[in-house]
């Protein structure tokens, strides 16, 4: 990398690192370094009588303050941040004072990790702080952080933009102290799911991500080549199949805790690849599943939050059960006016139109509906409620209602305003399964692609029988945004797919090697902020000539001034 690409601080930082290097100190050593104690763990355990006990930490620097012989610092490790006292005499007791006076005070930057021996104490003003009898660099930081000021409550100059955030998360981790305590709840969340399924006696799985048909889901799949079997492949936009398989198989109860992929839209609820937790029962059905699903998700509220709700928006969402109940046709009727209750296809898009939703012609009957419900009903259920007994065209996979006809017995469970769960009484008639995906492969026809493919294999092992069961899937990442609050998925992802990278644009080397200028010259330019040959033409030659003149000088860099003549000389070449 060109040094002129850098900014002022990196470049700063990057001599100090060749001066610690100068000085025989490794600043990325290898050996371990043996810490036992954390920040918190010294604040919340310090007692003043008590025996004084040397201690061993490590962690960011995140402040200095330098006091001739003596300083502070903080130091932030994976806990929490502690207050540092380093005085000259106490970590250089010999006549070589370069430790303090060269290498922490003048080399040591904002974000440079540190190991410090000592023991605690409180200070005047009643800060828990520990007094070092050595100081370690662990490793350089070349890149500075963002500043975050906070004073009398308010923070100031706050790494707040979402973009930037997500992007860089590690930075997001380091400055913004409440982003981590959001991940650790989600890791919570997910443990405590796992130990109630154990609990339970179901056998956690993991089924093939890569698969040769998406099934399981109406999504729009990702696509990729599997060049050992010249065969084309797919994302898993869903595990039930497979799942399902393992019901066949013999296991009482199978879940899964993984990723799945649909190449479909982004925004604050939806992610392209998403956490989701599959669970499979046998011998149950959807209302088994209600009444364990409310249990469930309210253990796990009380779990991670110490209480049965969650405040989100000034509005208290509880997750005590039973969650309401309601078919979804009773909730449209509820909503719009309209009973879509044995309407054909042309009447439920006549409905939709009166509605003021646009549809086309690949949308069947299941979707029209589901548009609807989405459109009309679905953001008014905030407190959870279980929508029940979807139409057949809706749900592919599912049991036909042993009572209502045309129905099946398929919940959703809405928080909030959005889908949390989904769940069957699954289908396990072979035949009307296959059925039901040949309905999915004419709606394929008709141009939706997100219909179901046949799986023959999967209708195979339904031949050998399927024992009655209940299965469920559970958004994780919708379910962690419910328990801490969040209103964008964006917030309970690390690492949230995004748009490339914003670059500003810059011509090649090339074009400006055309019009005679040399190779040295060109970093010298872009740092002057002529990135394109265009920006050149309505220049002034002598303020060029200066600007080049003023970047070589502050940078000594061994390079000739081109005269005003070969910079003029440019400039007309772009005439």
């Amino acid at each position: 990398m060109n040094i002129l690409e850098l900014s002022e601080q990196e470049i700063t930082r990057r001599n100090n690192l060749e001066e610690i290097k100068n000085m025989g100190i490794d600043p990325y050593p290898a050996e371990e370094y043996p810490t036992n104690a954390f920040s918190v763990n010294l604040r919340e355990n310090f007692q003043d009588d008590a025996p004084r006990q040397m201690v061993c930490i490590a962690g960011r620097i995140m402040s200095k303050r330098i006091m001739g012989k003596a300083s502070f610092a903080e130091i932030q490790d994976s806990k929490g941040r502690i207050q540092v006292y380093i005085t000259r005499d106490d970590i250089c007791p010999e006549d070589n004072k370069d430790l303090y006076n060269i290498l922490f005070k003048k080399l040591l930057d904002l974000g440079d990790f540190i190991g410090v021996k000592g023991f605690v104490f409180r200070t005047q003003t009643g800060e828990i702080t520990v007094h070092a009898q050595e100081i370690k660099l662990l490793s350089k930081s070349l890149k500075p952080l963002p500043v975050v000021k906070e004073a009398n409550g308010q923070v100031y100059d706050s790494f707040a933009d979402p973009e930037l955030r997500y992007r860089q998360r590690y930075v997001d981790l380091i400055v913004n102290k409440d982003v981590k305590e959001t991940f650790v709840k989600r890791a919570r969340i997910i443990s405590t799911l796992r130990h109630i399924l154990d609990e339970a006696g179901y056998t956690e799985v993991d089924t093939p991500i890569l698969q040769s048909i998406p099934g399981g889901a109406t999504a729009r799949p990702f696509m990729t080549h599997f060049n050992a079997l010249n065969q084309d492949m797919y994302m898993r936009i869903a595990t039930e199949l497979y799942l399902k398989r393992l019901i066949v198989g013999g296991f009482e109860g199978v879940y899964e805790i993984g990723k799945n992929f649909r190449n479909e839209g982004m925004d604050k609820t939806h992610n392209p690849e998403f956490t989701c937790m599959e669970l499979y029962v046998q011998y149950k059905d959807y209302n088994w599943m209600m009444d364990f699903t409310e249990k469930m998700l309210e253990r796990i509220c009380i779990e991670v939050n110490g209480t049965d709700s969650v405040e989100i928006d000034g509005q208290t969402i509880s997750f005590k059960a039973p969650f309401k109940r309601i078919p979804i046709l009773d909730a449209i009727k509820e909503k719009t006016g309209f009973d879509l209750n044995g309407m054909s296809e042309d009447q439920i898009r006549e409905v939709a139109a009166k509605c003021g939703i646009e549809t086309d012609e690949t949308m069947g009957k299941g979707k029209l509906i589901d548009e609807i419900f989405g459109e009309t009903c679905e953001g008014s259920f905030i407190q959870p409620t279980f929508i029940t007994d979807y139409p057949v065209e809706m749900s592919p996979l599912t049991k036909m209602h042993r009572s209502k006809p045309g129905l099946t017995e398929r919940f959703e469970l809405m928080v909030n305003g959005k889908e949390l769960a989904n769940a069957y009484s699954e289908l396990n008639d072979p035949i009307d399964q296959e059925e039901r995906f040949i309905e999915q492969m004419k709606l394929s026809d008709k141009g939706d692609d997100e219909a179901m493919i046949i799986d023959q294999d999967f209708l195979r092992a339904l031949q050998y029988g399927m024992p009655p069961t209940s299965g469920i899937g559970i958004g994780i990442d919708r379910l962690v945004m419910l328990l801490t609050g969040k209103f964008a998925i964006g917030e309970v992802m690390l690492f949230p797919q995004m748009k490339p990278e914003k670059k500003a644009p810059k011509d090649s080397d090339e074009k400006f090697i055309q019009l005679g200028i040399s190779p040295d010259i060109i970093p010298i330019l872009r740092k002057c902020s002529y990135n394109m040959v265009s920006t050149l033409q309505d220049a002034n030659p002598q303020k060029i000539q200066m600007q080049i003149g003023e970047v070589i000088k502050k940078y000594k860099l061994d390079i000739t001034k081109p005269s005003v003549a070969d910079i003029t000389a440019w400039i007309e070449k772009l005439s």
